[in-house]
């Protein structure tokens, strides 16, 4: 799917959420759903800054590798469509977003330009970590949505959305693959120490 495609249908769903949050819901979340839902939409808010920044900083690096930089660039481009929809959905939901964003910023982008710099193969094995915890990450959330819309199918919309995005997440991780992400220097070590990064980021910016 283009990068022209994915956009338009993400901004179908986005649509659809917020004519769902301006005429409100049948009827208003739980308690119990609201607690589910803040700290899934800040924590994607904020992997979503993560992925922004990593690719920000590959592209800064790599940025002239004439073969490579229109396949970075597609990923950085899917990448800010979904940081915009959730940067709009934390304002719909009224979620408090992360109390760390500007730490996000900065470790996205020194995680992506310190693997580039230690060569496109590096850079892809990154790509490779993050979006196995990220696609990884989107399909617990989105079992989550699914059994919580059996009692209140006003959220089958924003499952839409979730699952749109792990596909994206998931081909980005695909595309690693194929582009000699194995090959990188001490490939399970780097990226064993980059998924646990992901996943204590993760812990920390359900939180805070």
């Amino acid at each position: 799917m283009s990068i022209r495609e994915s956009s338009l249908e993400v901004r179908g769903c986005l649509r659809a959420l917020a004519e769902f949050y301006r005429r409100g819901t049948t009827r208003p979340l739980t308690e119990e759903e609201q607690r589910v839902l803040d700290p899934m939409i800040r924590v994607d808010q904020s992997g979503e800054v993560g992925a922004y920044y990593i690719y920000m900083g590959q592209i800064a690096v790599l940025g002239r590798d004439k073969k490579l930089r229109p396949i970075l660039q597609e990923m950085w481009d899917q990448e800010k469509h979904h940081l915009e929809s959730f940067d709009r959905l934390v304002g719909e939901m009224r979620v408090r977003p992360s109390l760390l964003r500007p730490l996000w910023n900065i470790a996205g982008f020194a995680v992506g330009a310190g693997t580039a710099l230690m060569g496109k193969e590096a850079a892809m094995a990154c790509t490779e970590a993050v979006e196995t915890v990220i696609g990884n990450h989107y399909e617990d959330q989105l079992r989550t949505i699914v059994k919580m819309a059996e009692a209140n199918p006003d959220l089958k919309e924003l499952g839409k959305t979730i699952a749109k995005f792990r596909d994206d997440e998931l081909e980005h991780h695909d595309i690693a693959i194929e582009h000699d992400a194995r090959r990188a220097p001490f490939h399970s070590v780097l990226k064993a120490v980059i998924m646990q990064g992901c996943k204590s980021a993760i812990w920390v910016a359900e939180r805070v």
